[in-house]
Formats: C-alpha cells, sequence, structure tokens
C-alpha cells in the first residue's frame, strides 16, 4: 500500500475539471474519449480490480488522470498508463510527481505496445477504454490471456452485455465464444452515460475477465476462424453457415459430435474447441 505522504500528495491535486481547462482537454472523437470524473465512481473501479499492492497495472486512456487517481490512491505499487493524445502526457505530469515513483507515463498507442510484457506480473489491465477500439484491443489482449491476472474494463453496455452472454441467448456470439473460452467474466458496474464528460450516446458496463486456468484446448486461429464462420450467418444451420470455410463441414461436425442442423447460438464453448479442435485436424491432414 501506498505510504501517507504519497496519498496526501495526491489529495492536494487539483479537481479534474480544472485540470482539464489549464491544459485545455476537449474531449475528441477521433480518439473516443469521454471523460470520467467522479472519483467515487473511478474508485470503484479501482477496487473491483482488487488487490494492486504486487505486481504491475496497466491502464489505457488515462486522459485527464481520474481512474489514475484512484488506482494509486488503492495501493498500485507500479502503474503505467499508456496515453496516445500528448495534452494528457502533460496534464498527467503532476500527478505522476504526485505518485512518489510509482507511476510510468507511456506516450503511445496501445493497439501497438505489448502488454502482456509490460512490467511485472501479476499484470492487472484497468481501463476505461475508448469506444472505438475497445474490442480490437481486447481479443489482442485475450490472445494473450495467460501472462495477465486479470483484466477489469469498461465497455458500451451493449458490448458488455454480449461479452458475458450465454449459450442459447440472443446476445450470445463471437465475443461471447472468445472472451468465455478463455476467462471468466462478470459485469462489476453499470454507469449511466451522464456519469461522462462529454455523456456518449449510450451507458457502459466494467467488465471483468479473470483468465482461466485450463480453458479448452484449442489452437486461437483456428477457434477465431470456426466461431467466424459459425455466426457469420447465425441464422442458419451449421451445415450451410460452415460452407465458408472452404472444406466439407459435415466431417468437421461429426468429429465434434455436433448436429448438422445445429445453429451457431446453441453451442458450448466445449464444442466450438471441439469443432477448431477438428478443423486443426483437417488442415492439418495431407
Amino acid at each position: 500500500m501506498p505510504d501517507r505522504a504519497d496519498n496526501d500528495q495526491l489529495a492536494t491535486l487539483p479537481p479534474l475539471r480544472d485540470t482539464i481547462g489549464r491544459h485545455g482537454l476537449n474531449a475528441r472523437k477521433s480518439l473516443g474519449q469521454h471523460f470520467l470524473l467522479d472519483l467515487n465512481l473511478t474508485r470503484r473501479i479501482a477496487q473491483a480490480a482488487g488487490d494492486l499492492s504486487t505486481g504491475t497495472v496497466i491502464e489505457i486512456g488515462p486522459g485527464p488522470g481520474g481512474l489514475t487517481r484512484s488506482l494509486l490512491a488503492e495501493g498500485a505499487r507500479r502503474l503505467i498508463t499508456i496515453e496516445r493524445d500528448a495534452r494528457c502526457i502533460e496534464a498527467l505530469a503532476p500527478l505522476a510527481q504526485a505518485a512518489g515513483g510509482r507511476l510510468e507515463i507511456v506516450e503511445g498507442d496501445a493497439a501497438k505496445i505489448d502488454c502482456a510484457a509490460l512490467g511485472t506480473p501479476p499484470r492487472r489491465i484497468v481501463a476505461n477504454l475508448p469506444y472505438n477500439i475497445s474490442t480490437v484491443l481486447l481479443i489482442r489482449w485475450l490472445r494473450d490471456a495467460a501472462a495477465f491476472h486479470s483484466m477489469t474494463l469498461m465497455f458500451q453496455k451493449e458490448v458488455a452485455n454480449r461479452l458475458i452472454a450465454s449459450p442459447g441467448t440472443s446476445a450470445f456470439g463471437r465475443l461471447s465464444v472468445m472472451a468465455n473460452w478463455l476467462c471468466e467474466t462478470r459485469i462489476c458496474l453499470n454507469l449511466p452515460a451522464r456519469a461522462f464528460t462529454p455523456p456518449p450516446k449510450v451507458d457502459s458496463s466494467v467488465v471483468q475477465f479473470s483468465p482461466r486456468e485450463s480453458p479448452e484446448p484449442a489452437i486461437w486461429e483456428a477457434m477465431e476462424t470456426v466461431v467466424a464462420a459459425a455466426f457469420g450467418q447465425r441464422r442458419k444451420m451449421l451445415r450451410s453457415a460452415l460452407k465458408t470455410l472452404k472444406t466439407d463441414p459435415l466431417p468437421l461436425l461429426a468429429a465434434a459430435e455436433i448436429e448438422p442442423t445445429a445453429r451457431a447460438e446453441t453451442l458450448t464453448i466445449g464444442q466450438f474447441a471441439a469443432l477448431a479442435r477438428a478443423f486443426s485436424a483437417r488442415n492439418a491432414a495431407p
């Protein structure tokens, strides 16, 4: 935990709205910026991420530093923030000084940075993600899920509901399968649009991803391919939807013990993994 002097230093920082005004941090649509300024809410997000006193916390898009302040106040021993907006880099400098060496600011595009190699484990990603790249970043991190202790991430509420969806529900789709194949997922906080500055057109939810110790065995590329094909024409039976794989789907379905008349939204994660293994085996065959 930070010592009292560190938290006293954080308490002397100006209000976030003053920081925004001083540095001209008008939110930019091109960067998907919607700032969360309520420190009660940012603290709840930081607390949802669990014990931050060991390893490394990674935050994406800190903006003026609302969530950053809460992560530090909640005991982050080492916090690495990744920000591509030069205005925010300047605005975060006093926060870095107040953090007593616990905050490192990296200027760059998170989509081009290997977060799985940052700092020391256990690694936790905690972020209010820009909506326009949230799923792109998530898919990248899921590929390296074993490198993280947890990911506590903000999404549009509709996307969050798809991420935690179960088989047989209308929200169940490609994101549901890829996320729940490798992680246990849960929504830990819902936030109304009015909590943000400027308010987006939709509500938001914070989803926590806890990597599974023993996910169903399958190769990522094969899993991604069969899942995309299955949901590419989700209203069709799998014997038809999987024809986009450029191979006869019937032997694949038979090998995975799946009825050809089944539809994608009815399959379990285990069945998708079995289908991916069958697809890999077929491609490996001479």
